[in-house]
């Protein structure tokens, strides 16, 4: 996890005087339910449905791994990509656009493409504004299915989690979802509050996939080890809890100094430790920014 943390910022900001070595970087494949299969590089995990009719992936991580990533595909199939579903606008996500467009169609939420086309902040950097050949062709508002390879793909928008234009998709036949950012599994998530972010909705999104799929079903996260809904639940209870907390706090007149200082989040050092790309002081500051409204989660745009 420390080399995807490098990774986002080193691409993000301008003023870095080292890329990352992408050549360094190995594809694995891991078969996970029927024809769907998951791709771990750098940056965000890739879903893949794999047959006949061709490949649908979801998300495409960095533009320098595209070619690996075609390469690792055609080990299990020589059929063509045809669709990218992004699952969020980030880069890390959203990279291998410009490559993959080429051979398919890129599929997104509304909010994935208006923020591509305008650039913005993660973290603190700008990210300037993507190129006309990166951007989605299609994209819409509540939810989209490509039906292909016998599987029904259902894209859900899920607004305002990890940011304000997450998708959730689901591959009905295989029982596997792939969650994007709204569900990691390295430890404290990454809430982007500048993209229209919120504790909330992360915490509804993943209640919602609790709720409508098979206690069985597999569960791609955005980042991390492949899990399952046992594995999404204490995640979800550590959302829940550690809001609450922040939240008590600030009713009782504490200041983000005093939370941090006070170890508001005791319990939790494993989430948030040394080396993690979201550290426990960060993720306290993250929420309680979040539930104060002190830093604004609206569309920053790029200047």
């Amino acid at each position: 996890m420390r080399f995807v943390a490098w990774c986002i910022l080193a691409v993000a900001s301008a003023a870095s005087a080292q890329q990352p070595d992408f050549s360094k970087v190995e594809i694995k494949v891991t078969h996970v339910a029927g024809g769907i299969y998951m791709l771990k590089g750098a940056g965000g995990n890739i879903g893949a449905s794999v047959g006949e009719d061709g490949i649908v992936i979801v998300d495409d991580q960095f533009a320098p791994l595209a070619e690996k990533i075609r390469a690792a595909l055609k080990g299990i199939t020589d059929k063509p990509v045809r669709f990218v579903i992004n699952t969020h606008w980030h880069f890390d996500h959203t990279g291998g656009n410009g490559y993959f467009a080429k051979q398919g169609t890129i599929i997104a939420q509304d909010h994935v493409r208006e923020r591509l086309v305008s650039g913005g902040k993660i973290l603190g950097m700008d990210v300037k504004p993507a190129s006309r050949g990166e951007l989605p062709i299609i994209t819409f508002n509540d939810r989209l299915s490509v039906h292909l390879n016998g599987e029904d793909i259902r894209a859900i928008h899920f607004p305002h989690g990890h940011t304000d234009g997450d998708s959730v998709v689901f591959f009905t036949k295989s029982n596997v979802v792939h969650m994007g950012d709204d569900f990691v599994t390295y430890g404290f998530p990454f809430i982007d509050l500048e993209s229209g972010g919120s504790v909330r909705g992360m915490i509804a999104a993943c209640e919602k996939v609790i709720s409508q799929v098979p206690a069985d079903a597999k569960i791609i996260p955005g980042h991390g080890e492949l899990s399952t809904v046992a594995g999404l639940k204490p995640y979800v209870a550590m959302l829940k809890d550690a809001a609450a907390r922040v939240e008590k706090g600030i009713r009782a007149g504490k200041s983000l100094e005093d939370l941090k200082r006070e170890k508001v989040l005791a319990g939790y050092e494993s989430w948030g430790g040394e080396g993690k790309f979201i550290t426990t002081d960060k993720f306290i500051e993250t929420l309680y920014d979040d539930l104060t409204g002190r830093k604004s989660a609206g569309f920053v745009k790029h200047n």
